[in-house]
């Protein structure tokens, strides 16, 4: 059967006995012989188990674990046919929303650009969970990470011969100080080696370093990241998102700044030299209070954090705001921050997304009010498809 075309996920589609079939690891126009996987009354999902005739757009996989992880879905695409698929996914939310400007996709690295992965461990075996299930596929390394957190999952594979009641390792990379941070849960008996290798060392939610953070750099600015911190995985398209944002900021002349979901105060910290005030809202404890102390080290005093829902704490702003950064999580944005935006009224909204789905659903509830000038896709995760954008709202 041939592959008519890629749904949002990077699959292959065809027909099947008129049913809709979504194939893993297939584009379009090849030809191939499949299995179902799994049959409902709307569509079946499968893979390919023999390939008739193979698409010029197919490349080698370099992975080995490829086919059986799952991790770094679309790999078999070519580069430039990877920018293209997340930029048309972009264009599709035109047949939802008025959209009148599209930018050309930034992208990075193919590979070793994340800063950050979670190990499972099973006595002597450690790796990655197989996609959508439990089950552990062991490696040596993994191609998206920076090489320095290949080193450690070296050091790792050699620690867990000897301990084998360890469950699971995070370890995290500072962007240009390389500073490395390993959490650990489980039993570890000797944990020596590990004390060369790393930065700082979490066991069981206990430091057993000096240290119990790292640094990590943005541009001109320093960031706290600590055991519970969130950051952006990709240091290089995270810094192009951040400088989108500067250069919007300045463009639309913003004073007073509201910035939702602002994490540990990153983008408010990397924008407050070119505004009056900035009020950054989060849910997480550890992240504001982590926010805080990047207010100090950056020598900021016109941004303030608020701990608490965005929902509730967005009420209580009694300034007059002109603009306001969403970043929300996949899931978008609650239906009351929209409500209390509407009544805010800012002239300008900028929304930065890793959920085109969720993204489009907020737009909608703010389209009477406000005209979308442009969208900027970004690549955050080559090789999967899951694609990042920034989009600038103008008061109508």
């Amino acid at each position: 059967m041939q592959i008519e075309k890629l749904d949002y996920y990077g699959r292959g589609i065809a027909k099947v006995n008129n049913k809709v079939t979504f194939i893993h690891n297939a584009l379009p126009l090849e030809d191939v012989d499949i299995k179902i996987l799994k049959e409902s009354k709307k569509y079946n999902e499968a893979r390919v188990i023999k390939y008739l005739k193979k698409s010029p757009d197919r490349v080698d996989v370099k992975c080995k674990y490829y086919n059986i992880c799952g991790g770094c879905n679309i790999s078999h695409l070519k580069e430039k046919l990877q920018e293209e698929f997340k930029e048309n996914k972009i264009k599709e939310l035109s047949r939802f929303i008025d959209i009148k400007d599209y930018n050309k996709i930034e992208y990075s690295n193919l590979y070793n650009y994340r800063n950050k992965i979670v190990i499972h461990i099973d006595k002597d075996r450690l790796g990655l969970y197989k996609n959508k299930s439990n089950e552990l596929v062991e490696i040596d390394k993994c191609l998206l990470v920076n090489n320095k957190i290949n080193d450690v999952i070296k050091v790792l594979k050699e620690v867990i011969k000897n301990e084998l009641n360890l469950k699971s390792a995070t370890i995290k990379l500072g962007n240009i100080t390389e500073e490395v941070m390993l959490i650990l849960e489980g039993v570890i008996e000797d944990y020596n080696m590990l004390l060369n290798t790393v930065d700082v060392l979490i066991i069981n939610n206990k430091v057993v370093t000096k240290k119990d953070y790292i640094i990590s750099i943005i541009g001109n600015k320093k960031y706290k990241i600590s055991k519970d911190s969130f950051f952006q995985v990709n240091p290089s398209i995270t810094e192009k998102i951040y400088n989108e944002i500067r250069n919007n900021i300045k463009k639309l002349n913003s004073k007073n700044v509201l910035d939702l979901y602002c994490g540990t105060g990153t983008i408010g910290i990397y924008i407050a030299d070119l505004v009056d005030k900035v009020i950054g809202i989060e849910v997480v404890s550890d992240a504001i209070e982590d926010a805080r102390y990047n207010k100090k080290i950056n020598n900021i005093d016109n941004i303030i954090f608020k701990l608490g829902k965005v929902e509730d704490k967005i009420k209580e702003i009694d300034i007059n705001i002109d603009a306001i950064i969403v970043d929300p999580p996949r899931i978008g944005l609650h239906k009351k921050v929209i409500e209390v935006i509407n009544k805010i009224k800012p002239k300008n909204i900028i929304y930065i997304s890793c959920n085109p789905n969720t993204l489009v659903r907020d737009l909608k509830l703010l389209e009477n009010a406000y005209n979308i000038e442009h969208i900027k896709p970004y690549d955050m995760f080559p090789n999967t498809y899951h694609v990042e954008c920034v989009c600038v709202l103008n008061r109508g």
